[in-house]
């Protein structure tokens, strides 16, 4: 896998429920998002990056399972300018595993909305779905 090198800004965030153990919930993005600095809020869980690299793991999993047209809908479907954005399943991300959410209500717990900014978003969304 060849990272291309593309100004970007990922953020990750999810809600923090009462039930929920904050460092469970970190752990959950830090799983996906090895490359990211993550913080408690109020009520939520932050993180974000300026590294392509911290979206690998998403690479990985697009193209190991044959998901590029899944994801490639998400992100156009969610592109604004400069700007898309999808929802991963919060509980698979503690265990490592990547499964895209369509509506937040997929995630018991709620999801990790994931949004990437770019001046060359198009550039990024070609090297996640196509290799590129």
């Amino acid at each position: 896998m060849k990272i291309p090198s593309i100004n970007c800004t990922l953020e990750m965030n999810c809600a923090l429920h009462p039930s929920e153990d904050p460092e469970k919930v970190k752990t959950s993005i830090s799983n996906i998002f090895p490359y990211s600095t993550i913080r408690t809020e109020d009520f939520s869980v932050v993180a974000q990056s300026k590294e392509l690299r911290s979206f690998e793991k998403i690479y990985e999993t697009v193209h190991s399972k044959k998901t590029q047209n899944t994801y490639r809908r998400y992100l156009e479907k969610n592109l604004d300018n400069d700007t898309t954005w999808f929802y991963l399943n919060k509980q698979a991300a503690f265990v490592e595993k990547i499964a895209i959410c369509e509506q937040p209500e997929e995630s018991p717990l709620g999801p990790i909305k994931v949004i990437l900014s770019s001046p060359n978003i198009d550039g990024i969304i070609d090297w996640i779905v196509l290799g590129n």
